[in-house]
């Protein structure tokens, strides 16, 4: 230092860090060309209605098989094609499916197995109206924007694209098809979230200021299925990626309770941290021989991942995500207003003056036995309408077939979806974001605005009857 003013390393080494700290708020930005002009915005889409939906399935493991079980039960339906790269697979939700059938409808389900591009033929073949999709994240991407290409409508499994780009190029072919693109998020459907986004509506916890939301589950044991299902291919992306990889179980009921890209505010920045990637290291090392795949394998993504996002009106939402740590299952979810804080796991409320009948004061929560006062006041009329039946047919709780229902039912009737496509995207986008805000130290990233600026015009989610 002695051969160099301090003062000028000083400022000359400050200009660096704002230039850097300039890059990394950028990186997370892309350009936003026009919408083409043959192009439409689809965040209030109705498409014309369908009186039978015509459904097939591309995937039918863990997850798609309880697609093709459930959407085979709902009225209005012909399950018309199944396609997974396993035979066995998917000649067990035909047979699901002809069964629940009973020779009245699925009488004839075209399989398609056995290779990759396999389900491409099955488009061009069978041509359905709507395809549900459950496969490796990697997959959906290129799948849904075929789909589209191909005249049928998109339901993918979460997440809806693995990359900013990929989610572009998706909703850039849904504008230009004019066919949906639905990201599946089934927890949106859960009672309490149900429950939550009534209250929010009728304004009882006042103006928003802060949410948190989270999916905690250890899923270590997946990594026992090692030549397929889901452990087969989520181990990979544990070891080689970065940052909160599965972001909208918790995310997407509190982006809908601030009504977040519809009208009322929209995603700003993140920045986010995650701790030393140890867990699944050490889990290979105690469970499978030294020379096994998985202990070949460089974990480099963090154990849990914490991100800030802010909106563009300065309202703060905490995002966390471990699927390793030893610890009970969580999907914590917490909305905080002016007027009092509506929690989840446990569900908990705290108003402010108290809940009539309970409580006089915000300092201590409504729970337990006490919630039938609040459940019978503001349970959503979607869940007075089909709880009990979703309960019944089952699903995490019910919300995945008062989910999948909600679906057919709007397609039935020509209305808009619940969840349309651009949030599918920003909430998608944390995992690509959170990455590179880590590469960066935490520098903030930017949201790319999907809706072109849409948003400030896109109806709020309705409360459905």
């Amino acid at each position: 230092m002695k051969n160099l003013d301090r003062r000028d390393f000083l400022k000359k080494t400050s200009l660096s860090g704002a230039a850097i700290a300039t890059a990394s708020i950028l990186s997370g930005s892309k350009h936003v060309e026009k919408r083409d002009t043959n192009s439409y915005y689809m965040g209030d889409y109705s498409a014309p209605k369908l009186e039978t939906v015509r459904v097939a399935f591309i995937g039918v493991g863990a997850r798609g098989t309880g697609h093709a079980r459930q959407i085979g039960t709902i009225e209005g339906t012909e399950v018309v094609a199944i396609s997974d790269l396993y035979q066995d697979l998917a000649q067990r939700s035909i047979d699901n499916c002809k069964e629940i059938g009973k020779g009245e409808r699925h009488n004839e389900i075209a399989i398609y197995y056995g290779g990759e591009d396999k389900w491409k033929l099955m488009l061009k073949e069978v041509k359905p109206d709507v395809v549900f999709i459950a496969t490796n994240w990697n997959n959906h991407a290129p799948m849904v924007i075929e789909v589209m290409n191909n005249g049928s409508h998109a339901f993918v499994e979460v997440p809806i694209a693995t990359t900013i780009e990929d989610m572009w190029k998706i909703i850039n072919a849904s504008e230009k098809t004019r066919k949906h693109c639905m990201m599946m998020e089934n927890v949106n459907y859960g009672r309490d979230e149900l429950m939550y986004l009534n209250m929010c509506r009728k304004g009882v916890i006042g103006e928003f200021l802060h949410a948190e939301a989270a999916y905690i589950h250890e899923l270590r044991f997946q990594m026992e299925e090692q030549k397929r299902g889901t452990g087969s291919w989520r181990t990979y992306h544990y070891a080689r990626e970065s940052g909160n990889l599965y972001p909208t179980h918790g995310l997407g009921p509190v982006a809908q309770y601030m009504n977040l890209s519809r009208n009322d505010d929209n995603f700003s920045t993140l920045i986010s941290y995650s701790t030393p990637a140890l867990g699944r290291k050490l889990y290979a090392e105690k469970n499978y021989p030294a020379n096994h795949k998985w202990n070949k394998l460089d974990y480099k993504n963090g154990d849990l991942n914490t991100s800030i996002i802010k909106t563009k009106f300065g309202r703060t939402i905490m995002v966390q995500w471990d699927e390793t740590s030893p610890r009970p299952y969580s999907r914590h979810n917490l909305i905080q207003g002016t007027k009092g804080t509506l929690a989840g796991f446990p569900t908990r409320v705290a108003l402010e003056g108290g809940v009539e009948g309970i409580n006089k004061s915000h300092h201590s929560w409504v729970q337990g036995e006490n919630l039938e006062v609040l459940y019978e006041k503001y349970d959503h009329p979607l869940y007075k309408r089909l709880g009990a039946v979703s309960e019944k047919m089952g699903g995490h709780g019910g919300m995945d077939f008062m989910m999948r229902y909600r679906i057919i039912e709007c397609l039935r009737n020509g209305e808009p979806l619940d969840q349309n496509m651009y949030e599918g995207c920003f909430w998608s986008a944390v995992t690509p974001l959170s990455a590179k805000s880590i590469k960066y130290g935490g520098g903030p990233q930017r949201f790319p605005d999907f809706t072109r600026g849409n948003w400030k015009t896109t109806k709020p989610l309705s409360i459905i009857l």
